[in-house]
């Protein structure tokens, strides 16, 4: 973990932890899923802040963590014995955590004073997890329990989960796990059978509109409500966008000017935003086509949907472009080439001649 670090609990967290130290008491391995621009990370780090928190006795009911006994200074000082953090090198640093993983420090400095740049890994390695099952064969130091915390644990190579099954099953002593991800789909079954599922609940639209409000100076209720929704209702997500250019009066009219060629702004955004907003504006153009309110865009915004098997051959395509976005490819040409194929597949189509 990193010094001096602490991952807030925003605050539509605060219920939804207290109701899940109450049901998932009995469990040592927790499996968090849902939306990740929520806070998940935020809440996994809490739930097991609260798992080592030392204000009551051994053996009470688990609460919410306190903040000032000795075991949460600890974590806010990123030097738990008994707590450890696996997260992707990707991760990290926009986390504010220092994996807790295997030391690849060596690596890094050959590879500095070889003068070489590393890529930055995407996926949790089979190293993290012997860590871990090194970690949870040791008894706890400070006597209350061992957590071990992996995000997103569909970032797990096959190697990987298949390494961590074992442990996840016969967990040695007071080791509890808390796997945190996005979608149950893309983990190994034989994981997700040795877990207890907890879905992490979207916020109330209008306290996260509130709080994305005041996020920034000078917005308006009104243009926090239209982030949230471009966000699919994500808080986190809609601030992260707003800090990337993502103008809320812009938001609104970006359908049309798509259309007509004019959406000159999208040529400033990370390819992968654009790619992320094509797909949405094409789901809520396909809602539209079969008579169902969008879920992104204000309804007014949308032009006329086009048929929907264009929709269902655009949306395949976004898909395969979204899959490599992360790749430094020539981006101003494909934005470019995914602005024109968007256009050419809105533009307004001459209504067929009956024939009599």
């Amino acid at each position: 973990m990193s010094e001096g670090s602490r991952a807030p609990l925003w605050p539509w967290l605060h219920e939804p932890l207290q109701a899940a130290l109450q049901q998932l008491s009995g469990h040592h391995a927790v499996l968090l899923h849902g939306p990740q621009g929520v806070g998940q990370f935020e809440f996994a780090l809490a739930l097991a802040r609260s798992w080592l928190c030392e204000a009551k006795p051994v053996g009470s009911a688990f609460h919410v963590a306190c903040g000032q006994c000795p075991s949460c200074r600890l974590i806010e000082a990123g030097s738990h014995p008994d707590l450890q953090v696996i997260l992707p090198e990707a991760l990290q640093a926009s986390l504010g955590w220092q994996s807790s993983g295997a030391d690849d420090g060596g690596d890094k400095a050959t590879e500095k004073a070889e003068g070489k740049s590393k890529k930055l890994s995407q996926e949790i390695k089979v190293d993290a997890i012997r860590a871990v099952v090194q970690f949870s064969q040791h008894t706890a130091s400070r006597g209350r329990a061992k957590v071990v915390l992996i995000h997103p644990a569909e970032r797990m190579n096959l190697i990987a989960s298949n390494t961590l099954l074992k442990t996840l099953e016969e967990p040695p002593g007071q080791v509890r796990f808390v796997l945190s991800g996005a979608t149950l789909d893309q983990l190994l079954p034989t994981i997700r059978s040795r877990c207890q599922a907890w879905r992490l609940p979207m916020p109330d639209a209008l306290p996260a509109a509130q709080w994305l409000q005041a996020q920034t100076e000078g917005m308006s209720l009104d243009d926090a409500q239209v982030l949230l929704a471009a966000a699919g209702g994500q808080p986190l997500t809609a601030r992260d966008r707003q800090q990337l250019g993502l103008d809320a009066r812009y938001w609104p009219q970006l359908p049309q000017a798509l259309m007509q060629g004019a959406a000159t702004a999208l040529n400033q955004w990370p390819l992968p935003l654009v790619v992320e907003t094509l797909q949405k504006l094409c789901h809520d153009l396909a809602c539209a086509a079969q008579g169902a309110a969008p879920r992104y865009f204000p309804a007014g915004s949308l032009p006329t949907a086009p048929d929907l098997s264009l929709l269902t051959t655009w949306s395949q395509e976004l898909g395969k472009v979204a899959r490599h976005a992360e790749h430094p490819w020539n981006q101003n040409l494909k934005i470019e080439t995914l602005l024109l194929q968007a256009r050419a597949i809105m533009r307004p189509r001459p209504a067929r001649a009956v024939l009599r």
